[in-house]
Formats: structure tokens, C-alpha cells, sequence
């Protein structure tokens, strides 16, 4: 990868995200590591892909699966260490993949040398964090921790609490602090200095809380959902530290670019995050919440392009990651969720992958009790199964567990029925959802030009990008006629078929044949002109 390379990647890219614990395993522990993702390295090359994206792999008491951080400079010895991750970089590069990290600057973990000295009373540490007196048992406001339960914890003589808006174990930083914008400016050098292409920011909304920290009142939850204004996310301050950021990441050689992880309550207040002097990409969580509809699809697609326009961004988007339910099982059939990702993959802006949708992998609903390990399922009181369901390791090959996931098992329990989706399974199989997005991937680059949307029936959607290709997508659960747009070039159910009827009178009257889209269905079209 040349480093003076300047191409506006980031603005069309297909990013992959590697959840680090569940990859794949180099050292036959169980745990997915740095090692085991090098190994992997030519299987996302031959995927397509322009870029990973790696989720935490710090030093860290593994609280919230690494979200933790202890040490924001070095890789924990359950992962590998930075020699290792220098290696993957190197390889990544050499094969023409950019490497994102993530960074998690809204909290640190409750171990982190920093929360100790705070918690042994040294004023300087804990100005650093969010240290309040409550009312008697109560604590300071009635902010509510994402994963259920007060955001407040006490920490025993002195009487007072400390901030979290996650785990206990996860202390909210004061972004109000100079030495923590500067500590995290420091760190955000240390990874570009070793060549990173990017990075994740963490809860990007989150960095600022609002004067005073008043009371947030009821619906919390939909706040944290990015339905609702709260005075702890998405606070016009963070875009100052982002601004900063920008200036950092502008200096270096190679587009670096940063990336927002912001549940923001609209669009608009999303692309706040994208000005040309902030970040780089943010993630479309609007988008990754409409159903299985036409309408509520074409929604999220417009606002989003429309905000994003406005900022000359682009928009990005997502339909599963390591937080939310696998879209395969989210949007209610594989077949839907193929659908979803070929329309995605058509739209213009970047696009993300999360390990294993490629494989049509669902979310596992059945694993025990005794596996969970989401703080989500604890801080609920284990009404909530938390998100240990779409983080089940990758299988790879092989007829039983762990289908070459690991030598010797894997953290959580891989489904027996997963030997039919393994990597070597699909391969040679045109049909097969590996085999879609290999075609997708790759058929993507060739499209370009602007957006615009096209007459279709309801239930369908139906749009052009520049003057040579269309989308179209049948949500409905029946087949539907349509005019044949033009040459077929992928379909994501079984090749949509003329109609015979069509065909017939489109050859004597001189226009366009027609065509059957199937139930659940998306294709794309080559326009002749």
C-alpha cells in the first residue's frame, strides 16, 4: 500500500468487520486473535473487500469483550502482541487492504491506571472522570446505563459516585478535562505512526454530557436507540474534539480517515458528524432499523442521502455487526437477508460487512445460559440475552465444531446445522451466498453515476445509478411482473425469469420483454443504451 496514495478510497469502500474474539483462532485457545485474522488474510482479499475493520484487541479485564481498555498502546496477550499486529498490517497492506482499529474513548476500563489513581483519592485522577455526591442513596441524576439499571455507581467510604453509561466496569472519561483530549490525541498518533488506515471511534456521541448533567426523565432506552434526545449523547461539544481530530488525521500520508459509531436521533444531526473538517464516515443506524418494507426502506435511504448531500459525505451503510441481531435473522429468512445486502451494495457510499454475513449466517438463539457472557445479560437480571448471538465464532470448514474456527473448540458453541454455511462448503457453489457476494463485491466497482429513484409497483422498489444501471427489489411475497430494465447481471433468489406472455409480446410490439421478480428479491440490471 503506497502511502502517498490519495483516491478518496474511503468514499466507496466495502470495510470488513473482524470481531476479534470470534474470527478466527491462531493459537488454538478457543479465542479468536490477531494471529488467526493474518491467517485469514487472502480468504477477504479474495472476498473483495477494500478494508477490515478490527474491534478491540487491548489490554483488558474483558468486562464488555475488550471495550474495556486498560492500555490503549499495546495488544493483549489473549490476542497476540504488537509485533503480530505489525505483521498483519504488513500483509494487509502488501494485499492491497487497509486495517481500521477501534478506539474507545468514551470510558476506560475500571482497571486502567488512570481509575485506579482516582479511586486511591488523587484529585488530578479523578477530574478525569465523573465523580459526584448523590442524595442519600440515591445517585447524583436518573441516568440510565445502556445495558440496563442506574449509570451510577457508588464507590464506598467516601460516599461518592462515578459515571458509567455502560458497565460498572467501564468509568465515563470528562472530555472537559484537557489532559484526557491530550492523552487521546497522544494515543491516536501511536496507531497512525504505525500505519493504521483509520480508526473506529467508539460511542462518538457520547464524549460531551451536558452542563450541570440534568436529568434525562423517562425513555431513556429510545434515546440510547438514537430515537430520542438525551443530555449525555450527541451534544454539539463532541464536534470540536472532532474537528481537532480531523486536522491529526489530515496530517498524516495515505487518507486516514476517521470513523463515528453515533446513534444520533435524525439524519441531519448524523451528518453533523461528517463535515468536511470532522470525520470521514459515520455509521447509518437508521438505516440498520427499518423492517423488512419497501416504504420504511426507501425512507432511511432518502433521508440518509439527503443529509449526507448536504455535507458532500458519504452515506454508510450497515445491515449487522457485533451489537445487533444478524439480518439474516433480523429481517426474517436468509433469502430476505440477501436481498437487503445486494440492494445495499448497489447504493452509493460505503458499505459494511460484518464477519460472517457473507456465509448467511443467523443469529443463534439457543445458546445456555451458562456461555453468556454480554454484560447486557447480568445487568438486566438476565431478562435480556444480550448480543452473545451474533458473536458465535466463525465456522470454516469441516463437519463439526469448530469447523476449523480453532484446533480445539471455540468460546461460544457453534450450531451443528453451521457445516452447511462453512467457507469450503459454499465454495464452487454459484448459488451460494459467499458466492453472491463475491459477484456483488466485485460487480460493485463498475457502478457509478448519480442516484435517482424509479417508478415501481408497491411493495417493490426501484432505482438508477447513473444511466446504465438499475436496482430492483421485490419486498412483497409474491412474484411480480415488471418491464425488463435491461441484461440481468446477479439476482439474489434463483435468476428472475422472463415471462413467457412477456417475452412473446415484447418481440412483436418491438419493447422490452417482461420479467418475473420472485418473492423477496432483489436484482440488478445492465441498461443498454
Amino acid at each position: 500500500m503506497k502511502s502517498s496514495e490519495s483516491t478518496g478510497w474511503w468514499r466507496a469502500a466495502v470495510v470488513y468487520q473482524i470481531y476479534i474474539r470470534s474470527f478466527a483462532d491462531g493459537n488454538g485457545d478457543g479465542v479468536g486473535d490477531l494471529a488467526g485474522a493474518r491467517s485469514r488474510l487472502d480468504y477477504l482479499a479474495g472476498l473483495g473487500v477494500d478494508a477490515v475493520w478490527i474491534t478491540p484487541f487491548y489490554p483488558s479485564p474483558m468486562a464488555d469483550g475488550g471495550y474495556d481498555v486498560a492500555d490503549y498502546r499495546d495488544v493483549d496477550p489473549l490476542f497476540g502482541d504488537l509485533g503480530e499486529f505489525r505483521a498483519l498490517l504488513g500483509e494487509a497492506h502488501a494485499l492491497g487492504l487497509r486495517v481500521i482499529v477501534d478506539l474507545v474513548p468514551n470510558h476506560t476500563s475500571s482497571k486502567h491506571p488512570w481509575f485506579s489513581d482516582a479511586l486511591a483519592g488523587k484529585p488530578e485522577a479523578r477530574a478525569r472522570y465523573f465523580f459526584r455526591n448523590g442524595t442519600g442513596d440515591r445517585p447524583p441524576n436518573d441516568w440510565e446505563s445502556v445495558f440496563g439499571g442506574p449509570a451510577w455507581t457508588r464507590t464506598g467510604d467516601d460516599g461518592e459516585w462515578y459515571l458509567h453509561l455502560f458497565a460498572p466496569e467501564q468509568p465515563d472519561l470528562n472530555w472537559e478535562n484537557p489532559e484526557v483530549r491530550a492523552e487521546f490525541e497522544d494515543i491516536l498518533r501511536f496507531w497512525l505512526d504505525l500505519g493504521v488506515d483509520g480508526l473506529r471511534i467508539d460511542v462518538a456521541h457520547g464524549l460531551i454530557k451536558a452542563g450541570g448533567l440534568p436529568d434525562a426523565g423517562p425513555g431513556q432506552r429510545r434515546g440510547h436507540a438514537g430515537l430520542a434526545e438525551l443530555p449525555y449523547f450527541d451534544q454539539d461539544g463532541v464536534h470540536e474534539i472532532y474537528r481537532r481530530w480531523r486536522k491529526i488525521l489530515d496530517s498524516y500520508p495515505g487518507e486516514r480517515i476517521g470513523v463515528a459509531e453515533s446513534w444520533a436521533p435524525s439524519p441531519e444531526r448524523l451528518a453533523r458528524y461528517l463535515r468536511a473538517d470532522e470525520l470521514h464516515q459515520a455509521f447509518n443506524f437508521h438505516y440498520v432499523k427499518a423492517r423488512w418494507d419497501a416504504a420504511q426502506f426507501r425512507r432511511a435511504i432518502s433521508e440518509s442521502l439527503d443529509a449526507a448531500n448536504r455535507v458532500n459525505a458519504p452515506s454508510t451503510w450497515v445491515l449487522s455487526n457485533h451489537d445487533i441481531v444478524r439480518h439474516a435473522t433480523r429481517l426474517g429468512s436468509v433469502r430476505r437477508a440477501r436481498a437487503a445486502s445486494l440492494l445495499t451494495f448497489a447504493l452509493p457510499g460505503v458499505t459494511y460487512v460484518y464477519q460472517g454475513e457473507e456465509l448467511g449466517l443467523p443469529e443463534v438463539t439457543d445458546l445456555p445460559d451458562e456461555v453468556l457472557a454480554d454484560p447486557q445479560w447480568e445487568r438486566s437480571g438476565h431478562t435480556d440475552r444480550g448480543r452473545d448471538g451474533c458473536r458465535v465464532p466463525i465456522p470454516w470448514s469441516g463437519t463439526a465444531a469448530p469447523f476449523g474456527f480453532s484446533t480445539t473448540s471455540s468460546w461460544l458453541p457453534q450450531p451443528d446445522s453451521w457445516a452447511e454455511l462453512t467457507p469450503a462448503a459454499q465454495e464452487g457453489d454459484e448459488n451460494s451466498t459467499l458466492s453472491l457476494y463475491r459477484k456483488a463485491i466485485r460487480l460493485r466497482r463498475e457502478i457509478g453515476g448519480e442516484f435517482g429513484w424509479l417508478d415501481a409497483p408497491e411493495g417493490v422498489l426501484s432505482f438508477r445509478r447513473g444511466s446504465d444501471f438499475v436496482c430492483t427489489v421485490n419486498f412483497t411475497d409474491s412474484e411480480v411482473s415488471l418491464d425488463r430494465p435491461g441484461e440481468l447481471l446477479v439476482s439474489s433468489a434463483p435468476a428472475a425469469a422472463e415471462t413467457t406472455a412477456g417475452v412473446t409480446a415484447g418481440v412483436a410490439a418491438g419493447v422490452a420483454a417482461g420479467v418475473a421478480l420472485p418473492a423477496d428479491c432483489a436484482a440488478w440490471w445492465k441498461v443498454r443504451g
